[in-house]
C-alpha cells in the first residue's frame, strides 16, 4: 500500500510521523454514506465513488464504522468475523482497492474495532455454547453460573448499556438450563474475557492484519469497558468509573493498551485512537499517557451546551490534561451515538447526555443552522484534531419523527420506546434530487433506504449546496481549506484573548484569531488586517450572536 506524508497531498510516511495532531478526520458511517447496487444500504462501492467528494472537502483521513460480517443486530458493533468485510458493504478486495484510492488521493483509513465484545454468532461464541461450563472455549467470554436455589437469577445486578440485565442463560447442550454469560450491550454481543491470553492475542493479531493491508489507524469503541473484575460483584446504582469499578475504567485496562501500542509502533505513522465515555477528564487522560492510545475522543467538548463559560472551561480542561503528556486533543461536535448538533443547539437545552436522550423537545433549526455554524469554525479553530460527523458538512438535522415500524436501533427496542435512540443521525445522506432516496442510491434502485429521509432534505443535498456561498458544505470547504493552508491552524498553541462577556476570542499563533459570539447581542469586531472566514453575514460591521469568524490580526504577516 502506498504511505502518505503528514499533510496533504503527502510526501513519504517516515517513524514518528504524527499526522493525526492536526488532522481533520472524516466519520463515515458506511449503511448511510452512499448505496452502490441499489439494495438501500450503503457499501463500499459507495463510498469509493464518493471519494472525490471528501477529497474536495479537504479531510486528511475517514474513520469508518465497522464494516466486518455482522448479524447486524447492533448496526455493525456485534461482529462474526473481524478480517473480512460484511458482504451487504461488499468484499475485503474492494476494501483493499478502497484503502490504495484513498491513498492516492492523500486520505488515510481509520477502522473501527470493537474489543468489548463480539456477534453471538462469532464462531469462537458458537463453539463455547456447544462446550462444557469450564471449558477452554467458554473462558474466552464472561460464563458464570446463576444465583439462587436453580440458578436462575443472574450472577450480579449489573444492567446493560441498552437496557434489562446484561445477563442472558443459555441452554446447554443437553437441553438443560444452564449458565449465563455477561453481555454489557445487547444480549447477542456477549463480552470477550480480556483476562485470557487467546483473546489478547486474537485482537493483537487483528491489528496487524488490517495494519499489514494498509489501515492507517484504529479506533477502538468502549475502550474502558474491557477488563472486569473476576469476583463480578454488584454495582452500586450511581458509581463512579475508576479503579474499584467492576467493569468501567479499571486500571488494568492500561495493559492492554500498552501491548496494542507496541504492535502499532512497528508501523511507522499508525494511529489508535479511544472511545471512552468518562466525565472524569483526568481519567480520561491517562488513555493517552506515554506508551498507550495516541488520541482519546473529546466527549465532554461534544456534551457540552452552546455556552461561552462551560466551553471554555471544557477547552482549558483538555488542554491542560494533555499538555504534560505531549498529546493532541482531539474536538468533536457530534457522532452516530448522538444527536446531531443542528437539532441539539436548537433546543432550548443545548447539552446532550447518553442517558437523557429526548425528541420530545421543540427544536428551533433556524437557530441551530446558525449555531452549528458558529461552532464548526470554532470548533476547527481549537489546537488539535478535528471530526466531522457525515452530513454534519451539509447541516443535516436529527430525525425525530422515524416511524416505529422503521426504527432499527436495540435501544429504542430495549426501552420500549422510552430512550427514541441513535436512528435519527444515521438516516442515509442526501446527495442530488428533489425527491428520496436523493441520490443516495442509483436510479432504478429495487429498494428503498434503510432509514426514511424526511422530504425537506431536497434543500440539504450536496449537489445544491455546492457553489453556492451561503451553504453548510462551503462553509466547511473553505474553512478546511484555510486550516490547510494556515500553519498557525491544527496542532500548535494557542492565546486566549480579552473578551465581553459571552464571546469566546483567541489567537492562534500570530497568522489566525478567532473570535466567537455566544452572547445576545453584536460586538465590535477587534481591530484586524483581514476577514479570512465568516460562519455568517455581519451586522453593519459588527458580529451579531451566534457567529464566529477568523482574522488575520492587525500587524500580521
Amino acid at each position: 500500500m502506498q504511505d502518505i506524508g503528514s499533510r496533504r497531498p503527502g510526501g513519504p510516511a517516515a517513524p514518528g510521523d504524527a499526522w493525526w495532531r492536526g488532522a481533520a478526520i472524516y466519520q463515515l458511517y458506511v449503511r448511510s454514506f452512499a448505496d452502490g447496487n441499489g439494495d438501500g444500504i450503503g457499501d463500499l462501492a459507495g463510498v469509493r465513488a464518493r471519494l472525490p467528494y471528501l477529497a474536495a472537502l479537504g479531510i486528511d483521513a475517514i474513520w469508518f464504522n465497522p464494516w466486518y460480517p455482522s448479524p447486524m443486530s447492533d448496526a455493525g458493533y456485534d461482529i462474526a468475523d473481524y478480517r473480512s468485510i460484511e458482504p451487504v458493504f461488499g468484499t475485503l478486495a474492494d476494501a483493499d482497492l478502497l484503502i490504495g484510492e484513498a491513498h492516492a488521493l492523500g486520505i488515510r483509513i481509520i477502522i473501527d474495532i470493537v474489543p468489548n465484545h463480539g456477534s453471538d454468532q462469532h464462531p469462537w461464541f458458537q463453539a463455547a455454547l456447544a462446550s462444557a461450563p469450564g471449558s477452554a472455549e467458554r473462558g474466552r467470554f464472561w460464563f458464570r453460573p446463576g444465583r439462587g436455589p436453580d440458578g436462575d437469577l443472574p450472577p450480579n445486578n449489573w444492567r446493560s448499556i441498552f437496557g434489562g440485565p446484561a445477563w442472558t442463560r443459555v441452554t446447554e447442550p443437553g437441553g438443560t438450563p444452564g449458565q449465563w454469560y455477561l453481555h454489557l450491550f445487547a444480549p447477542e454481543q456477549p463480552d470477550f474475557n480480556w483476562a485470557n491470553e487467546d483473546v489478547r492475542a486474537e485482537f493483537e493479531d487483528v491489528l496487524r492484519f488490517w495494519f499489514n493491508r494498509g489501515a492507517d489507524g484504529i479506533r477502538i469503541d468502549s475502550a474502558a469497558l474491557l477488563t472486569k473484575d473476576p469476583s463480578l460483584r454488584d454495582v452500586g446504582p450511581d458509581e463512579p468509573p475508576g479503579p474499584a469499578h467492576p467493569y468501567s475504567d479499571r486500571d488494568d485496562v492500561h495493559e492492554v493498551y500498552r501491548s496494542w501500542r507496541a504492535v502499532a509502533d512497528a508501523y511507522p505513522g499508525r494511529l489508535l485512537i479511544g472511545e471512552i465515555w468518562i466525565p472524569d477528564a483526568a481519567r480520561l487522560a491517562r488513555y493517552v499517557s506515554p506508551g498507550e492510545l495516541h488520541t482519546v475522543f473529546n466527549f465532554p467538548y461534544l456534551s457540552c451546551a452552546w455556552d461561552a463559560a462551560r466551553l471554555r472551561a471544557v477547552i482549558d480542561h483538555t488542554l491542560q490534561l494533555h499538555a504534560p503528556v505531549g498529546a493532541p486533543a482531539t474536538w468533536v461536535m457530534s457522532n452516530h451515538d448522538v444527536d446531531r448538533v443542528v437539532s441539539r443547539y436548537g433546543r432550548a437545552d443545548t447539552s446532550f447526555g447518553l442517558d437523557r436522550r429526548d425528541h420530545s423537545r421543540p427544536v428551533d433549526l433556524e437557530l441551530g443552522t446558525r449555531r452549528a455554524r458558529a461552532a464548526a469554525l470554532l470548533t476547527m479553530a481549537l489546537p488539535g484534531s478535528v471530526y466531522v460527523y457525515q452530513g454534519e458538512e451539509l447541516g443535516l438535522w436529527e430525525v425525530e419523527d422515524i416511524p416505529d415500524e422503521l426504527r432499527q436501533d436495540p435501544i429504542w427496542h430495549r426501552t420500549g420506546g422510552g430512550d427514541p435512540g441513535r436512528d435519527g443521525s444515521r438516516v442515509p445522506l442526501p446527495w442530488a434530487g428533489l425527491e428520496p432516496p436523493f441520490g443516495f442510491s442509483p436510479p432504478g434502485a429495487a429498494a428503498q433506504p434503510w432509514l426514511p429521509q424526511p422530504k425537506e432534505w431536497r434543500d440539504l443535498t450536496a449537489d445544491i449546496e455546492t457553489g453556492d456561498p451561503d451553504s453548510m458544505l462551503e462553509l466547511y470547504r473553505t474553512a478546511l481549506r484555510i486550516r490547510h493552508a494556515q500553519p498557525a491552524l491544527g496542532d500548535g498553541p494557542m492565546t486566549w484573548l480579552p473578551a465581553p462577556g459571552g464571546v469566546l476570542a483567541f489567537d492562534r499563533g500570530t497568522g489566525v484569531r478567532c473570535v466567537c459570539n455566544l452572547s445576545s447581542a453584536p460586538i465590535d469586531l477587534p481591530e484586524h488586517a483581514a476577514l479570512l472566514l465568516a460562519s455568517g453575514p455581519l451586522a453593519h460591521g459588527k458580529l451579531p450572536p451566534d457567529t464566529t469568524v477568523w482574522l488575520r490580526p492587525a500587524g500580521a504577516a
